[in-house]
């Protein structure tokens, strides 16, 4: 790595040495480091670098953001959620970066350090440890309604389209799940093809994976299954988990969680009790900060932690808020959570949340 620095990082230590000690630096502090020269700039953002990281093993978790402006509906940027010390995290557009040819009906999900997005046909990856995109071969299939969810690096993208019938005389919605693995980039060679009646055209409002099999369910809350990927098996939903109508969800350590905007409280739910339960100590922050939110997104942050998003009204002034919160399963079974931090991310209220993932750098 030290052969691609135009000169040396330090006169007065091996740059071996002084690429140990940068790699064990908060990212935080990144921005400021790339200001002390080209060739720490050039470091920083070498994909080397972030290997070697890896190699001690020293990464993090941080989030990325998809964003669409109301004022045009058609455009979508990428932000990741700036961490900084002792004062407020914010969300910061990565440079110019505009997702084109996205839609309204996109899907995003994350593999290490990657975000994968996918629209009707076409998809691209992002890397995040140099935030540069490339497109990746086209889905299988059109697909105008779909959900990705992501199983031992393989991404499983469920939906379908209106497509001629055999006749062709009219069209029929088909069903399908297409597959990509991330470690080939490339599709399975056989798109999967499966008999799920799920009505005509189903809008999935969420989906999320447990113990290995994809849930999902759609805006009238009326189609609910899951889909076990070894077996290609479709099944009905568990009744105590369609119970709640969970939207903008997230699983950590295999419990399901999300924020309830009605109830202004995080629930719960644990695939292995098969019941629900109300995440304690939060009670009180949520019902003041979440009191007129109407749309929620949690997104896991890492090992026993989630970040919840929400739409607040500030100075008359509509805001994006992040908090972050330690999960915490004490003896009986009880979860409580703790707020770590609550801050506004986001200021300009023309824009509405698309999606948010968590990598690995």
């Amino acid at each position: 790595m030290s052969e691609n620095m135009e000169q040396p990082l330090s006169p007065s230590l091996p740059d071996d040495v002084i690429i140990d000690i940068v790699a064990r630096v908060p990212r935080s502090y990144y921005p400021t480091l790339s200001l002390v020269s080209k060739s720490f700039r050039k470091l920083i953002a070498s994909p080397t670098f972030y290997k070697r990281r890896s190699f001690l093993g020293i990464t993090q978790h941080r989030i990325y953001a998809v964003l669409r402006s109301r004022k045009t509906r058609d455009d979508f940027s990428f932000y990741i959620l700036h961490r900084k010390l002792k004062c407020s995290n914010r969300l910061v557009i990565v440079g110019s970066r505009t997702l084109h040819h996205m839609c309204s009906r996109g899907s995003y999900v994350s593999v290490g350090s990657k975000v994968y997005g996918f629209n009707d046909l076409h998809a691209l990856s992002i890397d995040c440890t140099s935030h540069t995109s490339q497109p990746i071969s086209d889905i299988p299939q059109l697909m105008t309604n779909k959900v990705a969810n992501v199983i031992d690096k393989k991404i499983y993208l469920i939906g379908g389209s209106f497509l001629p019938d055999e006749s062709g005389s009219r069209e029929a919605w088909k069903n399908a799940v297409a597959v990509f693995d991330t470690e080939t980039q490339s599709w399975e060679c056989k798109l999967v093809k499966e008999d799920m009646h799920v009505g005509l055209g189903p809008f999935w409002s969420d989906s999320m994976v447990m113990e290995g099999k994809i849930y999902l369910k759609d805006y009238s809350h009326s189609n609910f299954f899951a889909y076990e990927p070894e077996e290609r098996k479709w099944e009905l939903m568990d009744k105590v988990l369609n119970y709640h109508k969970w939207v903008g969800a997230c699983v950590v350590d295999d419990v399901l969680y999300y924020h309830d905007c009605f109830d202004m409280v995080l629930k719960a739910y644990d695939p292995k009790q098969r019941c629900w339960s109300v995440v304690n100590g939060l009670k009180d922050f949520l019902a003041v900060e979440t009191a007129h939110s109407v749309r929620s997104e949690a997104v896991s942050y890492g090992e026993k932690k989630l970040a919840l998003f929400f739409h607040k009204n500030n100075d008359g002034k509509e805001v994006i808020c992040c908090a972050e919160i330690a999960l915490e399963r004490r003896q009986g079974g009880e979860i409580w959570g703790h707020k770590e931090s609550c801050d506004v991310v986001f200021e300009d209220g023309m824009f509405d949340m698309v999606k948010f993932v968590s990598v690995t750098v």
